[in-house]
């Protein structure tokens, strides 16, 4: 699902406040998107806003001076479900993408 939104952010060397916010942007319009099209079920839109969460405490945790290592870990952790979702809600991760 956000598994690349989440690599993405991953293969950052130096992860900002801003490039983590700008991804909890995306994500946050990109599912209310494929919500509205009918592109995503209900469940999955909600199940989703918890990496959509998650992204905004991390751009929190990188604006409060967070060591990158954690905010690596903190990321690492997301993927870990974003996989879990992607295999409960095939396809969410291109729904997503694919407004890019």
């Amino acid at each position: 699902m956000m598994r690349t939104c989440l690599d993405r952010l991953l293969a950052q060397p130096m992860l900002t406040g801003p490039m983590a916010h700008d991804e909890y942007t995306f994500i946050a319009a990109r599912l209310e998107q494929c919500r509205h099209d009918n592109i995503i079920s209900n469940d999955a839109y909600l199940d989703a806003g918890v990496i959509q969460g998650a992204l905004g405490m991390i751009a929190n945790h990188i604006d409060m001076g967070v060591p990158q290592k954690e905010i690596h870990l903190l990321l690492r952790q997301q993927i870990d479900r974003a996989e879990r979702l992607e295999q409960k809600h095939p396809g969410l991760d291109n729904a997503v993408e694919s407004g890019r």
